[in-house]
């Protein structure tokens, strides 16, 4: 099996019955992106778009893919990132690691959508969280003493 190293971008409204080696195919209306493992053993890999799932960044020529690609359920267990339309390759994870970011996703999703059901603004709970550490260490500063 031969690496990729760089991948294409094609925007389709609906993804081909055949997917090639090399091609992102990037459906905005069905908030999907699939390619071709660029490993090279052949499976696809479908990302979907989401708040909670993979982002697309696509800036006038190429495209990236926010967060990296884990196949771990792949007998070819590649790890890469697509940023720019270049394959980064990343260590592989061991057992733990990928179980440790699998709940860590579960839980962003969870906060997410618990945040949108209470109207709390689901892009802002992270944010949210760390201003909300800070604000009781600064409050003491502005007191204007």
């Amino acid at each position: 099996m031969n690496k990729r190293q760089q991948i294409q971008h094609q925007f389709v409204r609906t993804i081909p019955d055949e997917v090639e080696e090399g091609t992102l195919y990037v459906s905005i209306e069905y908030g999907t992106v699939v390619h071709k493992c660029c490993c090279g053993c052949g499976q696809e890999v479908v990302t979907p778009l989401s708040p909670t799932d993979w982002k697309l960044i696509f800036n006038g020529e190429t495209v990236s893919l926010y967060p990296s690609i884990g196949n771990w359920s792949f007998a070819c267990r590649s790890h890469y990132w697509i940023r720019d339309g270049t394959v980064q390759w990343a260590r592989d994870w061991s057992a733990e690691e990928i179980e440790s970011g699998r709940l860590a996703d579960r839980r962003s999703k969870q906060d997410f959508y618990q945040a949108k059901e209470r109207g709390d603004s689901p892009k802002a709970t992270g944010w949210s969280r760390f201003v909300g550490w800070l604000e009781p260490r600064h409050r003491d500063d502005d007191d204007g003493d």
